[in-house]
């Protein structure tokens, strides 16, 4: 006669064979557009154009699309930089811009070479001349501006990130001691409004899990894929490597943190370095040097024959007081300024 089996040892073997499937629903759903259901009370958020980029896009959006050519470099620095808008609508926001700017240069330019030909009797080659610069440079100016702004506005955005990544490397590694989720540690880190860009792009990593269904590994690595800092994609690629391989994210965590708090001392310690180098040149070049061409400059106005008429030194003089010492000492602030900023962010 058999022996009769434990009805507890029967039910433990149905629950372990459905833990070792994998579930799958009876329907199958195709994929693509779905509906996501949102929490209450939450509004969605759409990238909208101002009236002005509307304006262009509607006047010549037909001709950039027949015209322009696609730019990869350009549609990475627009998602680095996070400037919500298409290539197209960009390129067509700077070209109407620099055919406006062209417009209102050639009218200015003719009406100033009028009144300069007919009031003031100038040389004509002189206001032809003249005339040509301000009718080219303005839009070409302008051009040049608008088209590197997506590229200037991530390079601020990696030095924000690059200067935060130390305090964010220790708030994860906290969280990991924890033994938090990854994915519930970029959640929270998208929270903190501290950690600058840094949790703008934790909030894109939360958006493609939570919104769009993406898995925690891939949305790492297209964020990974898209950030301007070199050293956060680093960090970004380690996680996705570390996971595939079998490693345990907690040492990586920790690991990080404490290079990155090294490299963030290397890193101020240079910049104190700049600072007193700044400082040396700023007692050199704009304390010492006009304080000698003043002395220079009044004693060769008062000696009869010093090097030119005393109305001429005067005004020198004058230029160096009001234009020379002013506008090298501000320079000197305004760099030292920038330079304290970045650093204390």
């Amino acid at each position: 006669m058999a022996p009769e089996v434990s009805d507890i040892f029967a039910r433990f073997d149905a629950s372990k064979k459905q833990y070792l499937k994998t579930r799958t629903s009876e329907k199958k759903q195709e994929f693509g557009p779905h509906v996501v259901r949102l929490q209450e009370g939450v509004i969605p958020e759409y990238a909208k154009l101002t009236k002005y980029q509307e304006f262009c896009w509607r006047t010549i959006g037909r001709a950039v699309k027949l015209r322009a050519k696609p730019n990869p470099k350009l549609e990475l620095g627009l998602l680095q930089a996070h400037m919500r808008m298409r290539q197209e609508e960009f390129v067509a926001y700077v070209w109407m811009t620099a055919i406006l700017v062209f417009i209102i240069a050639a009218v200015v330019a003719l009406t100033l070479g009028g009144v300069f030909i007919a009031l003031l009797h100038i040389n004509v080659a002189f206001v032809l001349i003249f005339s040509l610069l301000i009718v080219i440079l303005p839009p070409v100016l302008a051009y040049m501006v608008l088209f590197s702004t997506p590229a200037s506005k991530a390079k601020s955005r990696a030095r924000d990130i690059d200067k935060r990544i130390g305090a964010v490397m220790s708030f994860i590694s906290a969280m990991a001691s924890a033994d938090v989720n990854v994915d519930v540690i970029f959640k929270e880190l998208s929270r903190q409004t501290i950690y600058g860009q840094i949790k703008s792009e934790a909030e894109w990593i939360t958006r493609d899990t939570e919104l769009l269904g993406i898995d925690i590994l891939t949305a790492i690595s297209k964020a990974a894929q898209r950030t301007p800092s070199s050293k956060f994609q680093e960090f970004l690629q380690g996680v996705v490597t570390t996971s595939t391989s079998g490693g345990q994210l907690k040492p990586y965590f920790l690991q990080k943190a404490e290079q990155y708090e090294k490299e963030s001392k290397l890193d101020m310690k240079a910049q104190l370095e700049s600072l007193g180098l700044m400082a040396e040149s700023f007692v050199t070049v704009v304390v010492a040097f006009p304080l000698f061409l003043v002395v220079i400059m009044a004693i060769m106005a008062i000696v009869p024959g010093g090097g030119g008429s005393a109305d001429t030194t005067i005004m020198l003089l004058w230029a160096v007081v009001l234009l020379m010492i002013p506008m090298s000492q501000f320079g000197f602030i305004f760099f030292i300024w920038n330079s304290t900023k970045e650093a204390s962010v």
